[in-house]
């Protein structure tokens, strides 16, 4: 397969902003004593809804809901590490052998635009993609398969001439049921998820060349 058109997932891919999430979500839990339990976080990993469903565990384990002030500091938090997170390995690589090739490249996140923009151009690599698709651009976040769709559209390419990337089994689904080739490369804090659906999975994106594919 040569493809048109790579596709890439924002967290956790791109930068591992998950792992910042799940060590703002351990110490939180912490700081009440309790536990952040794996089983919760694997059901968060990729969600949108990820923060609800960890502020509604958390609140049901201590009896009362978290109010405001605990939660503003949880994302705060968040963001603090994500800032100190780099390109994930092969990232950087990979954007320039698509440039060199003339495959387009594109952000396909269920995240919104005011969080994946900002930290596309801390990273310096915003240039590299012709479109970049967020979740408030779409009635239905991942695993729907909505905002890979807009982005196929966007592109003007069909499934089949575009080749995903994804490190959480939420999002293998997304592009999956958009009919897009998907490679699965897990994230730090991925603790052994089924990538179910993905045609492919690699430990991180300096395992993959177009080159490769090309000869």
């Amino acid at each position: 397969m040569n493809p048109k058109a790579l596709l890439f997932d924002f967290d956790g891919l791109i930068c591992d902003t998950e792992r910042a999430a799940f060590r703002s979500w351990q110490e939180t839990y912490d700081a009440m004593g309790q536990t952040f339990p794996p089983s919760l976080w694997r059901t968060m990993a990729g969600n949108a809804h990820g923060e609800d469903l960890a502020a509604s565990d958390l609140a049901a384990r201590i009896g009362q809901p978290l109010g405001p002030r605990a939660l503003d500091k949880r994302r705060q938090r968040k963001l603090e590490l994500s800032q100190a997170e780099p390109l994930r390995p092969g990232v950087a690589d990979l954007l320039e052998q698509a440039e060199r090739l003339g495959v387009m490249c594109a952000v396909v996140s269920s995240s919104r635009r005011e969080w994946v923009h900002p930290h596309l151009s801390r990273l310096h690599v915003r240039p590299f993609f012709t479109a970049v698709v967020t979740g408030d651009m779409v009635a239905r976040t991942k695993p729907a398969p909505d905002a890979y769709l807009l982005a196929l559209h966007t592109l003007g390419v069909s499934p089949n001439e575009a080749l995903a990337f994804e490190d959480s089994p939420t999002g293998v689904r997304a592009a999956a049921d958009a009919g897009i080739d998907c490679i699965a490369v897990p994230n730090a804090v991925a603790f052994d998820a089924a990538y179910q659906g993905a045609s492919q999975q690699v430990t991180s994106l300096t395992d993959f060349s177009l080159d490769a594919l090309s000869d």
